[in-house]
Parts: C-alpha cells; sequence; structure tokens
C-alpha cells in the first residue's frame, strides 16, 4: 500500500488555492500602503472587492478540499482521509448554523452574534473543537487507532505512512503520522481535544461563580470586606502563575492533601451561587421557593461531592483519610490528577474575575436603577443578582470567552512542562512537549497539537470580539 500524499486525487485545487492565497495577501499589503499613493477613492474599493473576491475564492477552494473528500476519502489524501472521519462533525456544525441563522432573532445575544462575520468565524472553529472532542472522546467516532497503543514499526513515521501488518478491521493509514513511541498521532489529537474541552470551559465557570459570589458583595458594600477580598485576591495574584501551578501539582503537596482541601471549598461556590440565586429570586413565593431550594440544591450537591470524593474520601493523606461519597453514590470520577489541575486552573483565575466583578459593581450601583429596587425595599442580594449581574453581562460573556482561551493556553504550558496530567495523556501540550525533542527530524508530532491549540484559542478571541460588539450594539 503506497503512502497518502496530502491532497490525493484533489491535487488540482492546490495551484488555484495558491493564487487565491497570493491575490489576497497582495491586496492586504496594497490596502496597507494604499493611503500613501495618491489615488482615488474609487481605487480603493476596487481593491478591497479584490481583496473580498481572493478570500471568496480561497474559501471556496477550501470547502473543495471537505467535500471532495468527504465523497472520495483517502484517496483525496490525507486531507480527504481526515475530512471524512470528521463528517459527524461537519453534520453538526451545518445543523448548528442553520438553525442559529433561522432563529437568530429568538435568541437574545446568542442570535446576534451570527450578524456579526467575526463573530460566526470564531463560533465555528471553537465549536468545531468541541463537536471533535465530543465525537471523538466520548462516542470514538473520529479515532482511527487507540490513542495509547504502540503500533510496531510505526515510531515516528510521516504522515499518510500506510499501517504496519494491517489486520482486518483496522484503519489502514496513520494520517497525521507515529509520534516518538508509534502511537497515532491524528487519534491522539482528538483525544486531547476532548481533554481541553473538559477542563478549560467548567474550570472558566467555577473561577466566574467564586468570582461573582465575592466580587458581587465587595463592589456593593465595600468598606472592610472589599479591603479584606482584594487584598486576598491581590495577595494570589502576585504570585507568578507557573510557580503557583508548579506548587500546587508536585507530588509533595499533592501528598499533604492541600489539592483537595482547595477543592472542598472553591467548588463549594456554584453551590452558594445558586441557592442564594434562587432564594431572591423566589422570596415571595414560599411554596415553590421550599421544593425548589430542596430539588436543586439536592442535585448540586449530590454532583459537588461527586466532584471532590475519590473512592470513597474526601482526602487521603499518607497518614488519615476524611470519608466522602460512598462509591456506588460516586458517578462522576474525574481523578486525582485531573482534580489537582482543575483546582489549580480556578485558583489562578478566580481573583481576576474577583477584580472585574469588583469593579462592574462599584459603578453599576450608582446607576438610576439601583436606587429605585433599593426604595422598592428589595434585599441587597436581590439587588447584587437580579440588578447589577445582568447589566454587567456583557463584558462578563466577553471576558469569560477570552478566559477560556487563557485557561488553553494555560494546560497547554502546564502540559509542556510536565504537570498535573500523566505523562501519557493526550492533552495537546504533553503532546507538544513529547514531540519537541525530536522537532527537527520529526516536526509533525508536535507541529498538529500546536496548530490545533492555535486553532482554537484564535476562535476563542473572535467569538469573544463578535460578542463584545454585539453587547455593545445591544
Amino acid at each position: 500500500m503506497d503512502p497518502l500524499t496530502w491532497t490525493g486525487a484533489l491535487d488540482w485545487v492546490n495551484p488555484l488555492l495558491g493564487g487565491a492565497v497570493l491575490v489576497v495577501l497582495l491586496g492586504i499589503a496594497m490596502q496597507m500602503v494604499w493611503p500613501l499613493l495618491p489615488t482615488s477613492p474609487a481605487g480603493a474599493r476596487r481593491l478591497g472587492q479584490l481583496t473580498s473576491a481572493g478570500i471568496a475564492a480561497a474559501t471556496a477552494l477550501l470547502m473543495v478540499y471537505v467535500v471532495g473528500g468527504i465523497f472520495l476519502g483517502a484517496e483525496a489524501g490525507i486531507f480527504g482521509g481526515m475530512s471524512q472521519r470528521l463528517l459527524p462533525v461537519w453534520i453538526a456544525l451545518i445543523v448548528t448554523f442553520a438553525l442559529s441563522i433561522t432563529f437568530k432573532r429568538r435568541l437574545g445575544l446568542y442570535g446576534k452574534l451570527f450578524d456579526s462575520t467575526v463573530g460566526m468565524i470564531g463560533f465555528g472553529l471553537v465549536m468545531f473543537w468541541v463537536y471533535t472532542g465530543l465525537f471523538g472522546g466520548v462516542f470514538d467516532m473520529i479515532v482511527t487507532h487507540d490513542s495509547l497503543s504502540q503500533t510496531s514499526g510505526m515510531k515516528n513515521k510521516l504522515p499518510g505512512t500506510p499501517l504496519a501488518r494491517a489486520e482486518d478491521g483496522d484503519y489502514p493509514w496513520f494520517l497525521l503520522g507515529g509520534d516518538n513511541l508509534a502511537r497515532d498521532v491524528f487519534s491522539r489529537l482528538i483525544k486531547g481535544a476532548w481533554v481541553v474541552i473538559q477542563i478549560a470551559p467548567m474550570a472558566t465557570v467555577f473561577a466566574f461563580m467564586v468570582g461573582i459570589t465575592l466580587g458581587l458583595p465587595a463592589g456593593y458594600y465595600g468598606g472592610k470586606l472589599d479591603v479584606f477580598l482584594s487584598f486576598i485576591a491581590n495577595l494570589i495574584l502576585a504570585f507568578p502563575v507557573i510557580l503557583i501551578f508548579y506548587l500546587l501539582v508536585t507530588p509533595e503537596i499533592v501528598l499533604t492533601g492541600l489539592p483537595n482541601y482547595m477543592a472542598i471549598v472553591l467548588f463549594i461556590f456554584p453551590l452558594v451561587f445558586l441557592g442564594v440565586l434562587l432564594n431572591t429570586r423566589l422570596r415571595t413565593q414560599p411554596g415553590t421557593r421550599t421544593p425548589v431550594l430542596a430539588v436543586v440544591l439536592g442535585l448540586v450537591g449530590w454532583l459537588y461531592l461527586a466532584m471532590i470524593s475519590d473512592d470513597g474520601a474526601l482526602v487521603r493523606t499518607q497518614t488519615y483519610e476524611i470519608p466522602g461519597l460512598p462509591a456506588f453514590l460516586d458517578f462522576l470520577d474525574i481523578g486525582p490528577g485531573l482534580l489537582v489541575v482543575f483546582v489549580a486552573v480556578v485558583f489562578v483565575n478566580a481573583p481576576t474575575v474577583f477584580r472585574i466583578v469588583r469593579g462592574l459593581a462599584l459603578d453599576i450601583k450608582t446607576r438610576d436603577y439601583v436606587a429605585a429596587a433599593q426604595t422598592r425595599g428589595e434585599g441587597p442580594w436581590y439587588i447584587m443578582l437580579w440588578e447589577i449581574l445582568p447589566n454587567a453581562r456583557g463584558p462578563l460573556i466577553v471576558d469569560f470567552c477570552l478566559r477560556i482561551g487563557y485557561t488553553t493556553i494555560l494546560l497547554g504550558t502546564l502540559g509542556f512542562f510536565g504537570l498535573g496530567l500523566e505523562s501519557e495523556s493526550p492533552d495537546w501540550g504533553t503532546t507538544i512537549n513529547a514531540g519537541r525533542r525530536l522537532l527537527a527530524l520529526y516536526p509533525h508530532a508536535a507541529i498538529a497539537p500546536a496548530l490545533a491549540l492555535l486553532s482554537l484559542v484564535l476562535g476563542l478571541n473572535l467569538l469573544a470580539d463578535g460578542l463584545r460588539e454585539e453587547s455593545l450594539r445591544d
């Protein structure tokens, strides 16, 4: 079996795409120097139209690779093989965009995102990796080989290399080659997407719960409470991020149980936030408030205990053990290594979120509608959660998207330094670290996850730009 080329039967598209990209680059370069030339506005418009036409042509040619790859598979080379494996992702993206654009006027700020080209591009990049992580990491619909298994004869093989001694049912190629332990780079890339999708958004959500729960009262009440909480936040922010991570994930610190104690404290904030939120909203309906609080807090409390419990223990050290949720009730096992990384990410991000929320609360609490709520006799927490927080949603949504990107980079940095997750983990940072040792000879093992990390963070930044534009118009 012959090795695959990058484009296979679609190699006729290559020169056309190269020409379109060249037109775009020349157009951008000319637009940069055009204001310095003595030319008419009509010429500038024509140059802009030419650049837009080049972008449209390049996009259409890229779609030829995707659509042609779906139908031709490996006959269209490496790109074709990957496009065919990613078919569930393409279908999910098409359905998501079709439904979102159709009902965008009913979807609030999310729907307005589809009026922004930048926002749609960012949303598409982010959802591509979300769906890739779900279909590949959860349902195993995309991966071609076991991401942890070593295959004899495939060590450091180049992309498109046929599988040595392939048996019936085996995918016949390593689409992105093999790494230094003869594992499939493509499958590890897909599994790594699921690791990132698991940690980055949820850790950011928890950091926001901590920051909002502490930042609102600090900004609203001020005084000694504000001074104390701001001092704690500034104290944490004064330490270098990498140093904090290094200290929290080192085995000696883990054995003391410190990350588990931090998890017990940090993970309770969503429980507190939901309890206060529902209580303030339903305070005038005691007949409804009590059962709703019982059900919601019971389920969230169960989730809280499941997250911090590991094999029936909340904290386990070399000398003692604190009992936790029984094993038969512990439906969520995130593993001790993942828990440490999760806690570290929340601990590092929460102070920054606290400062943003505190600043917004200091500004918004002076508005007229807050004074009107105080005149009506509303309680402080009602005002904070139902008057101040909704009017701070624009900056917070934008920061949330950007913070997921920062967290993704942070996870990649941790993996690169070999901190936190297991050395065999397929997360992108660990994979880049493993591939960099032979970067000069076999760059594919490190470049593939690096490009994936770049595209996800770029998508999150573009999504944040689109949301900021639309929130300012709202």
